[in-house]
């Protein structure tokens, strides 16, 4: 006798979805689920912490968001907490999804029939990590992409789901990028729940995506000090990539007359000049204020020097002083 067996399906309006996010890169995916007609039964979010000169009360972009929409907001301190939990439980979620939050123990990931997905920003299984954009600018990568997968044990390692590809441009920042990724993000969020409500999807693990010799995987590690500081011995396309891979933050940064100089944008002037000039500057006062690198000189476009406000480098040079 043969067997039949029936999967259970549902419209992308009737599951009941919990949203997890912080900043204002979830945002824009968490309207394009409310927009798309998605049931979100709940928002967990970052607990208000205190912020400003006067320790107020800040709460996440997406928390302002949740309440705009009336949504219910949860901000547990701890994930594990068992009156979270409880209150997840009754929440009887489809499906979970994270879009940049902290992680999740198994006890919540694991939760929903559905489980529990997540958007991450770069082409799995490439760039794993909690700073994917800055990385692939600062290795000066041409494209980079949004892929939806499904959370498991190890981070940033479940099986993909969806993804799409981006351009980097050659002066692309960090921030270009986030802005473009996350409205791209949000679109391809969109798609994937109504692919998995249909049953349409079939999940790739990420071994599949990438050769056995994992020595060709890029990887996004937390930025520390050490990764911001430049060291222009190295080529102008590297310091340049380095820039704008941390602009605006935690942005890059060297020492001008003793004090702290960020730099947010930059130009690249190739040419030929002695090893021994690196890092050394120079300026006519009015127009350009540059470095020499080992291949030539980064022109900085624009900057902030410790104490002051972020400017363009005109301004800037109008109340420099060698």
């Amino acid at each position: 006798m043969n067997c039949v067996i029936f999967v259970f399906m549902k419209k992308m309006e009737d599951l009941r979805i919990i949203f997890m996010g912080t900043p204002a890169f979830a945002v824009a995916s968490l309207n394009a689920l409310k927009i798309a007609g998605c049931n979100i039964v709940a928002v967990i979010t970052a607990p208000d912490k205190p912020a400003g000169r006067g320790l107020q009360l800040h709460q996440s972009a997406v928390k302002e968001y949740a309440v705009e929409q009336n949504l219910l907001v949860l901000q547990p301190e701890k994930l594990k907490n068992a009156e979270f939990l409880s209150q997840l439980k009754l929440l009887n979620a489809d499906l979970q999804i994270v879009v940049a939050f902290r992680m999740l123990p198994e006890v919540v990931w694991s939760m929903p029939p559905m489980g529990t997905l997540n958007l991450h920003g770069s082409l799995l299984p490439q760039y794993r990590g909690a700073a994917p954009i800055n990385w692939a600018v600062i290795n000066g990568e041409k494209q980079t992409g949004v892929t939806t997968f499904k959370l498991q044990h190890a981070i940033d390692t479940g099986d993909i789901l969806l993804q799409e590809t981006m351009a980097i441009g050659e002066n692309d920042t960090a921030a270009d990028v986030h802005d473009r990724m996350k409205e791209t993000g949000a679109s391809l969020l969109v798609k994937t729940v109504k692919a998995l409500a249909a049953n349409s999807i079939i999940e790739q693990p990420q071994s599949s995506k990438v050769a056995v010799d994992t020595d060709q995987l890029q990887h996004a590690p937390k930025l520390f000090t050490n990764n911001c500081k430049i060291d222009f011995s190295k080529s102008v396309g590297e310091v340049h990539n380095l820039i704008r891979g941390l602009s605006p933050f935690p942005g890059a940064f060297t020492h001008l007359n003793g004090k702290t100089l960020k730099i947010f944008k930059s130009e690249k002037e190739v040419t030929a000049i002695a090893s021994t000039l690196t890092g050394n500057f120079s300026t006519d006062g009015k127009l350009f204020l540059k470095f020499a690198c080992a291949d030539g000189f980064i022109q900085v476009k624009e900057l902030q020097l410790e104490g002051k406000k972020r400017m363009l480098i005109e301004d800037f040079l109008k109340g420099f002083r060698q």
